[in-house]
């Protein structure tokens, strides 16, 4: 299993929320899910950014995730997230 970080600054909630609605099936099409999803954070080290959403993702490997992120017929849930605000996700491993 792998995880990813992903950061949310949002400027448009209404994208955002349309997304939500689609990306539980757009993960699962490749092994993935949410694992955790917070607003509220608690720093414990150092001065980091706070994103205003950040989320873990996992899949089953390294593969599924790339394939989640490049997979074409995604594109138009992929566009919701970023149209969402700036969205960065960072693959852990």
């Amino acid at each position: 299993m792998i995880f990813a970080y992903v950061s949310l600054d949002i400027t448009n909630p209404a994208s955002l929320a349309e997304y939500r609605e689609v990306a539980g099936d757009a993960l699962a099409k490749h092994g993935g899910k949410v694992e955790s999803a917070a607003r509220a954070f608690t720093v414990l080290e150092g001065a980091p950014k706070q994103p205003d959403m950040a989320a873990i993702l996992s899949f089953p490997d390294k593969a599924a995730a790339v394939a989640w992120s490049e997979d074409i017929a995604l594109q138009d849930v992929h566009n919701l997230r970023r149209g969402s605000g700036q969205s960065d996700i960072l693959l852990l491993g």
